[in-house]
């Protein structure tokens, strides 16, 4: 097996909820902040914003909109990864692109969904970057994606224009003295990883893929589930936090329907 600093970093990192009391630094925060920057980008448009949050109470706000989670508060760095084609708009309209587009083959059209899900794309992209950079020097961090959720809220708390949405949030810190890091297991690659095709799997291979996740079932879960499936999905996927996240993503979509500008 190939081994190096790198696979290392990347192997040994959790997700990282509780934090030590020292400071991230000026020159750690840029650095993770660099190495965002660096991240692999849709034809180098970097269809992405960072926004530091430093304002204590808008970290509590952010912490109680994002499924009233306090860690979040308590962290000493708070990156949102925001998507954003925004900039790109402005830069069209300024420059003329509709006047240059009359006449032609093609219309000036506004960001559609084709258009946010590239800007997904490159902000997590800069995201994971991040949280590696992060890792590399010690400093922990988890992945928020509540986010998304109370959208008209969180518009409001960032001054998010028209043609963005809020991707991420990604807190950071140094890890506490002597933390355990016990990295959680993974499904089976031959469960994950095809080729040439996808394989959908049958029911043999559904039971052995999930053979560790069924014995964390409790007969005495408060949802009255008979098994873990329907214990997860009470907990997570129907729960009411997803609910609002599916609520406020129709929220953001409404934006990228491209229409004629």
């Amino acid at each position: 097996m190939i081994k190096n600093d790198v696979l290392d970093v990347i192997g040994q990192r959790i997700s990282l909820r509780a934090y030590s009391d020292e400071p991230i630094t000026s020159e750690e925060e840029n650095a993770i902040v660099n190495a965002a920057m660096r991240a692999p980008t849709a034809g180098n448009q970097m269809l992405y914003s960072m926004i530091i949050i430093r304002d204590a109470k808008k970290k509590e706000l952010l912490a109680e909109l994002c499924d009233h989670q306090p860690f979040v508060a308590k962290a000493p760095l708070m990156i949102v990864f925001v998507a954003d084609f925004q900039k790109w708009v402005d830069y069209y309209i300024k420059n003329d692109v509709k006047g240059f587009c009359e006449g032609k083959d093609f219309q000036f059209e506004a960001p559609q969904e084709s258009d946010l899900l590239l800007a997904i794309e490159d902000a997590m992209i800069a995201a994971q970057n991040s949280v590696i950079a992060a890792e590399s020097m010690n400093i922990g961090s988890c992945y928020i994606g509540d986010i998304m959720e109370n959208g008209e809220q969180i518009k409001e708390c960032l001054q998010l224009p028209q043609y963005t949405m809020p991707i991420s949030m990604v807190v950071y810190g140094h890890y506490p003295a002597n933390y355990p890091r016990l990295p959680k297991a993974r499904f089976d690659k031959k469960f994950v990883v095809f080729e040439d095709s996808y394989h959908r799997l049958n029911d043999e291979e559904i039971d052995e893929m999930f053979q560790s996740q069924n014995q964390h079932y409790r007969s005495d879960n408060s949802a009255g589930a008979k098994n873990y499936a329907q214990m997860f999905y009470a907990r997570k996927t129907g729960a009411k936090f997803c609910k609002e996240m599916a609520r406020s993503a129709r929220f953001w979509l409404k934006q990228w329907d491209g229409r004629l500008f």
